[in-house]
């Protein structure tokens, strides 16, 4: 496949702060995007390596190495993720993130770019190509457990592959579930908005759920899964011992993957739920990318319960970048620098 190097330059590099990035792409187009890309991956034309984890010494964070490349633009990505559970003490994000996109031709440094906006936009991407895939198209009540801008973010993307008319959010917060009901009502005044008494009412009236929070214990039951129901469960953070789903919901549902490797290494609903012998990995080895180039089946049924465990790739990172580069260069925003001066 020949790469698209419209975007690339030869001899600077564009730097992206976060406020120049917001507003750039569009949702319809990152999704087709992320689909490309995990199309690529299962196609052979894109490599997704599991990131490299190293814990701080005091054990109270990590970074999280994490590469990716892919033929279609013609680039490499290493996206450096710092997971930091004290700054919530200290009124800062838990994650923050920075992408430095690479030339696979000559391996200069194209772009770097604050990671915050594009990883909110890429995960609400994928729950959107894999909800596409999996679940039922007469899909029309959509639910969200967690109710902070991610939520916000899938409400957008999952509009843009099912007809959905109404909306069920639950959070632990009330402020914040009338704070998200007052933001996507601006956006979509043509929903129903019904803010949930718990996770479990979300569960028995949705047909498509996002879970959505930063979950160490897991507050999700299998035993609240309805039959046909499709759940994105993207919140836990990328640590083994964190998660949403309990076991009985990863043995209950047809799970599939945004990666194997990365899944493998990094998500504590799948190697949780393995553990405690609710399931074997052998279970839970099919990555969606193969769903969509049709090498493994998706939905087989309409009672069936399909689950997509979403960890977040590098990959993903690399499809919204270069639709970022490209938008920010047509548009002469953002500093070009020469690093070789």
């Amino acid at each position: 496949m020949e790469a698209d190097n419209r975007h690339l330059s030869p001899r600077t590099t564009l730097v992206l702060s976060r406020s120049e990035i917001e507003g750039l792409v569009t949702m319809a187009e990152v999704i087709e995007a992320v689909e490309a890309a995990h199309a690529d991956m299962s196609n052979g034309t894109a490599a997704q390596p599991a990131a490299v984890a190293m814990k701080l010494p005091s054990g109270t964070g990590a970074f999280l190495a994490m590469p990716a490349l892919a033929d279609r633009q013609g680039l490499a990505v290493v996206k450096l993720l710092a997971d930091m559970p004290d700054n919530t003490a200290r009124g800062l994000p838990m994650q923050r993130s920075v992408a430095l996109m690479v030339s696979q031709e000559t391996g200069a440094p194209v772009a770097i770019f604050h990671g915050q906006i594009p990883t909110r936009i890429r995960t609400a991407a994928a729950s959107a190509v894999a909800t596409r895939h999996l679940s039922r198209a007469d899909s029309r009540v959509l639910g969200v457990i967690g109710a902070g801008d991610l939520a916000v973010e899938h409400v957008r993307a999952i509009r843009e592959v099912r007809q959905i008319e109404r909306v069920v959010v639950w959070s632990r917060s009330g402020t914040t579930v009338a704070r998200f009901i007052e933001r996507v009502g601006k956006d979509f005044p043509d929903l129903i908005l019904v803010g949930a008494a718990s996770p479990e009412e979300v569960f028995a009236e949705a047909d498509i759920v996002c879970t959505l929070t930063p979950s160490c214990e897991p507050h999700v039951k299998g035993a609240w899964f309805k039959p046909g129901q499709h759940i994105n469960a993207v919140g836990a953070p990328p640590r083994p011992d964190h998660r949403e789903i309990d076991s009985a919901g990863m043995a209950r549902a047809t799970v599939f993957l945004d990666s194997v490797p990365m899944a493998m290494h990094d998500s504590g609903d799948l190697l949780m739920a393995i553990a405690e012998g609710a399931i074997t990995a052998e279970q839970a080895s099919t990555e969606i990318g193969d769903v969509i180039t049709g090498a493994a089946a998706g939905r087989t049924s309409a009672d069936e319960i399909t689950l997509f465990n979403s960890v977040g790739l590098a990959m993903q990172d690399l499809a919204i970048g270069g639709l970022i580069i490209a938008r920010a260069r047509e548009r002469g925003i953002g500093k070009e620098i020469d690093l070789t001066a």
